[in-house]
Parts: structure tokens; sequence; C-alpha cells
């Protein structure tokens, strides 16, 4: 290893590789069962099911404007820490990255090792410490393959990206010219002479149902991490992120009508009802028997393995612009000889393995969404407070609709987050603490680092 000066991240990412990270970190397990989550929370309303996957999606296209703009004016490595830290406080920074490390993007990574492998449990009768013992083998396998360099992972997510949508191309054809059902797509379905639809109630339902969707769409926050090591990021950053978010939001849409053509309303209710909740591999099996639901599941497999590989990629390059900035350790502040954070690897993908060895799946993913949307809240909002604060910085692409689009996404966020503390106060609450333990390591950093700030302008740009 050599010091920081020595060597510097290569920029090898174009604008595929920018759609394929996208599309590789969002499109995982979440599409399979999050479907479900979204009826039970419309009261198995399918017309207003496939509204709150619209919505989700749209709020999503217009955060990964917004963060487009971050990106284009700011292309460094370490993404959303160095927006929060440079427009609020050093403490922001720290605490999105620090609370990643600890349980959101470690957690991610574990989850995703874990729901790769949950699947076929009922297939081979897999025990959960075989199960936990392939999911750690999967995050190391990701860990070497990150090691070896850019490219090599960036390689394997654009073949992993295509091959994940063959299953859920597969359904989508099945279902639009093969489904034989009718299904009720009015959204006053969702609505009972309890539960009017008023404008309070049908805020409420849209608002609880949409954040379910959220998980499924999350990733578009990514590709800004790894911007520093992109060819023309003023161009290729937003055009990625838009072009990929559009293309999920008409996947994820088509996907769940698709379904809903296939499984009769009644057959939907009494599989969620039982725990059932991969309806797409249900769809493949009635239409085309088990070949059918083996290429569902093993399209599953891919997909998830391709965003451990895009998260194992993506989320040491935080961890790598703490370390440079002075709040992480110091050793993953340093790149090898492939041009890659190598130690920041390491630390992302022993955590992750800790909390495989301690955590169920539901326990992480419940974790989750709560800290992830109120960070974006914070990084969108950003925007407007870096065209106040620095009003000369270039800025080759700036957010379509100007900042009326800007404060609609932040109204969008907020009601989201408010609503969803009002559904689930617990879940809620937990990602808030998560939020407070990150702190006391942000004083004990600073008093590691001689008492200085978190220092945004050591990051490569």
């Amino acid at each position: 290893m050599e010091s920081n000066s020595g060597k510097h991240l290569k920029k090898e990412l174009g604008v595929f590789s920018g759609i394929s990270l996208v599309a590789g970190m969002t499109i995982g397990s979440g599409i399979y069962y999050l479907g479900s989550y979204v009826l039970e929370r419309v009261n198995m309303s399918m017309g207003m099911a496939l509204v709150c996957w619209i919505v989700g999606g749209i709020v999503s296209i217009l955060g990964g404007l917004c963060f487009a703009e971050l990106g284009a004016e700011m292309p460094v490595t370490g993404g959303m820490t160095t927006y929060l830290a440079k427009a609020y406080h050093p403490l922001a920074g720290f605490v999105n990255g620090f609370s990643g490390f600890l349980l959101t993007a470690s957690g991610s990574i574990a989850s995703l090792a874990l729901a790769a492998v949950t699947p076929f449990q009922e297939e081979f009768a897999f025990s959960e410490p075989v199960t936990k013992a392939i999911a750690i083998g999967l995050i190391v396998l990701f860990t070497i393959i990150n090691l070896r360099g850019i490219k090599t992972a960036a390689a394997i997510q654009n073949i992993s990206m295509v091959l994940r949508l063959v299953p859920l191309v597969l359904v989508i054809v099945l279902g639009v010219f093969a489904g034989k059902n009718q299904p009720d797509l009015s959204p006053a379905t969702a609505f009972t002479t309890d539960t009017p639809p008023t404008f309070f109630n049908i805020v409420k339902v849209i608002g609880y149902a949409t954040f379910a969707s959220l998980w499924a769409y999350e990733g578009w926050t990514n590709l800004n991490t790894v911007a520093g090591e992109m060819k023309r990021p003023k161009r290729d950053l937003p055009l990625a992120i838009i072009i990929s978010m559009g293309g999920i939001m008409l996947i994820y849409t088509l996907f769940n009508f698709a379904v809903y053509r296939i499984i009769p309303q009644a057959e939907v209710n009494s599989m969620i009802a039982d725990g059932n909740i991969y309806l797409g591999k249900t769809a493949a099996f009635n239409v085309m028997g088990n070949f059918g639901k083996w290429i569902v599941l093993i399209g599953m497999a891919v997909g998830i393995v391709g965003t451990v590989n895009g998260d194992c990629l993506v989320f040491p390059r935080t961890y790598y612009a703490m370390a440079r900035g002075g709040f992480f350790f110091k050793k993953c502040g340093e790149v090898n000889d492939k041009g890659v954070p190598a130690f920041a690897i390491i630390a992302s993908s022993a955590m992750s393995i800790i909390l495989v060895l301690f955590n169920s799946l539901q326990q992480l993913t419940d974790w989750l969404v709560t800290v992830s949307a109120l960070l974006n809240l914070m990084a969108i909002f950003a925007v407007l407070i870096f065209r106040k604060k620095y009003p000369d910085m270039e800025r080759p692409y700036k957010v379509w609709g100007g900042i009326p689009v800007i404060i609609l996404t932040c109204l969008l966020f907020v009601v989201l987050l408010v609503n969803n503390f009002v559904e689930d106060p617990l879940t809620s609450a937990k990602g808030l603490i998560i939020i407070a333990l990150c702190i006391p390591f942000y004083y004990i950093f600073r008093k590691l680092n001689g008492g200085m700030e978190y220092d945004t302008d050591k990051i490569d740009n």
C-alpha cells in the first residue's frame, strides 16, 4: 500500500456501466416479495397497489434528478456523505457514512446475501446455519472480486443486469399476453365504509403503501458514490439515473400487473395470508409449471447476487471518502495496486458478515428504510443549500423544473416519513436510535484526528 497522495481511484465507468450499477443495486429481491406488503397496506386493492408502485417510482425519479445535480456539480467519491458534510455540518456527513457501516449499508449486503439463499430453503431444506454459511460465502466471493479492480466488478454488474431481467420479462410477457384474469383495478377498493376515501385517508393509504415500495427502488442514490470514477460524470451521471429509474418503474408496474393477470384475487389473498409472499414464482408456476418456477428462482438469485456485488462495489467508497476526510479508520483511505480502496472493502464485508451471523433477514430489513429515507430527504434539500451557499459553483446539470421540483420532492419525502411514523412508530424509532448511536463515534474520531473537522477537500475529485 502507498499513501493517499501516491494512488487514486481510476476513472473507468461509462454511462452503460452507470445504468447497470443503478439497475443492479435496485432490481434485487424486493420486487419479488414487496408486492405482497404493498397489497396488505392497501386492503388488497390491486388498482391502488399499482398506483403506489407508480408513485414510488415517481418519488425515486424526482430524488434521482436532484441527486444528479449534486453528482454533476461535485463528482466526488463518497456521494451523500460528502454532500451532507458540506451542506449541513461534518456531523451530518459522518452520520450518513457511519450509520451505513453499522447497519444500513452493511445490513443491505447482509440481508441481500441471506435473501439470495432464502428462496431455495424450501427446495433443498437448508438449515439456518447452512443458509448463513452460504450467505457469508457470497460476501467473501464478491469481496475478492471487488479487490481485483472496479473494471471486473463493473463487468459482472453489466452481465448480471441483463440476466436478472429474464424472469421479470418472462412474467410480464406471460401475464400481459397469456393471463386470463381481469383484475379489478379500481383504486376505490382500498377503502371501506369505516375508512371512506377522504383526502386524509387517500394520502394515508398511498403514503403508507408507497413507503413499503421504496425499498424495492432503493439504489438510485448510490451511483453518485462512484461519480469520481466515471469518465464523463457531468453528462453520464444524470443520464444514467434518469434512464435506469424510469425503466425500473415501468418494469415494476408491469410486473405487478402481470401477476394480477395470472393469479386470481382470491388466490393472492390466500397466499399472502399464509405467508407465501413470492407471487412472481407462483405466477410463473401457474403458467409454465416447474420450468417457469425455476426460471424465476434462478433469476431471483442472479438478481440478488448481482445486487450484493453492486453493494460491495459502492458502499466501501463512502468509507474511503470518510477516511480521507479524517473520520474513519485511516487505512480505509488507501487504495491498492488495482486502484480500489482495499481496506474499505474488507471492513465493509467484515461488518456485513457480523450482521449475517447475529441477525435474521427480517430483523435486518426492518431497520433500513426509515434511516435511508430521512438521509435521502436531507440530501435532496442540500441541492437548495448548495445553490444558496455556493452560487458560483459550476452546474453542468440542474434539476429539471427548477426549485419547485426540488421543493415538491422534499415535501413528498416529508409526507412519506411522517405518515410512516404514525402508522409504524416502533420501526421509525429504531431508525432514529441508529442515527443517535452514530453521534458519539463522530467525537471519538474527531479526537483521534486531533480535533479537526471532517475535511471534504481531501476527497478525490
